[in-house]
């Protein structure tokens, strides 16, 4: 048995976890708002370091749903975020914003949206009118990701495909009823 191998792997794994926790806490102290960062954005503290808050994603985008921090986000003022609620993002396919960003800040992965998520969506069936007799599909035909993301069911309901859904927001922001059928969670820093 080699135990200093055993007590080796177990002090990397327990450093391991308390430097993650204190990035998080890092985070969270330096921007306690969650921003949801345009597409191939690096993970918070890097995206905030690489940042030059020059705005050149802003006109990339074709639906302009990326927006600056306001003065009061400390360390993230100024730097691009999406407003989900406000303008989703449509996930295009070549990713405009990630492209037109002078740094590293925001790249486009290198699988595209292959494997690559703005965040979670959930989807609340108590709240969609389907479910009380209404036909609608109004989110299925917002998304830009189409049926490998959400479809209409046999039955007429939206059908969320995880595994699929690259998590832009368009079926939150599409959504007719109030609150929406679909609830949006940014991705873990």
């Amino acid at each position: 048995m080699d135990f200093r191998g055993d007590r080796r792997d177990a002090l990397r794994q327990a450093f391991g976890q308390w430097v993650e926790r204190l990035v998080d806490a890092t985070e969270e102290r330096m921007s306690p708002q969650r921003y949801v960062r345009p597409p191939g954005a690096l993970p918070e503290l890097g995206f905030l370091a690489a940042c030059t808050r020059c705005g050149d994603c802003l006109p990339a985008c074709p639906v302009q749903a990326i927006v600056r921090a306001p003065t009061e986000s400390g360390l993230a003022a100024g730097t691009p975020y999406l407003n989900i609620q406000v303008q989703a993002c449509i996930a295009c396919a070549d990713m405009p914003c990630a492209r037109a960003c002078p740094t590293e800040a925001l790249t486009v992965p290198p699988h595209g949206w292959d494997g690559y998520r703005l965040g979670t969506v959930e989807f609340v069936p108590e709240r969609c009118v389907t479910y009380k007799g209404v036909s609608c599909q109004v989110c299925a035909k917002a998304c830009p990701v189409g049926e490998r993301a959400l479809v209409i069911d046999a039955d007429g309901h939206p059908v969320l495909k995880l595994e699929g859904c690259v998590g832009c927001g368009r079926c939150v922001q599409a959504c007719i009823t109030s609150p929406s059928s679909f609830v949006f969670k940014p991705a873990a820093g």
